[in-house]
């Protein structure tokens, strides 16, 4: 079973998105800000992870860096999500790869997931 680590301080997003990661076999970790997200990697290895861009105490900017410069988490793939267009998003991340902009379906959340994780999301094959 996939991990996803859901990092966004909007609690109402990360309900939604625990439910439906939930409901299509994923298991799910949360964190409400970067260093949480931070805390959780250092001890759970998630498959891939879900960032929110803007978020107080440490944000996704300064969470993908401090995750490109660790050797354990940079391989770690890194799907941003932000009210921000990609292009703003693009000239201050580096790292991540894929983009979804809030608010999205959850159809596009699966389909990312699936597509990063290279199609293996619900075979079990991780």
């Amino acid at each position: 079973m996939p991990t996803v680590l859901v990092v966004d301080d909007e609690f109402g997003i990360v309900d939604v998105l625990e439910t439906i990661l939930i409901d299509e076999g994923y298991r799910v970790l949360t964190a409400c800000n970067g260093k949480q997200g931070l805390e959780s990697l250092a001890t759970e290895r998630p498959d891939v992870v879900l960032l929110d861009l803007m978020m107080p105490i440490l944000g996704g900017v300064e969470m993908l860096a401090a995750m490109m410069a660790e050797p354990a988490y940079r391989h770690i793939p890194v799907i941003m999500i932000s009210s921000l267009g990609e292009n703003v998003l693009a000239k201050k991340c580096i790292g991540y790869v894929a983009y979804l902009r809030k608010p999205f379906r959850a159809t596009a959340v699966l389909s990312t997931i699936d597509r990063v994780l290279g199609g293996r999301a619900n075979t079990g094959i991780l």
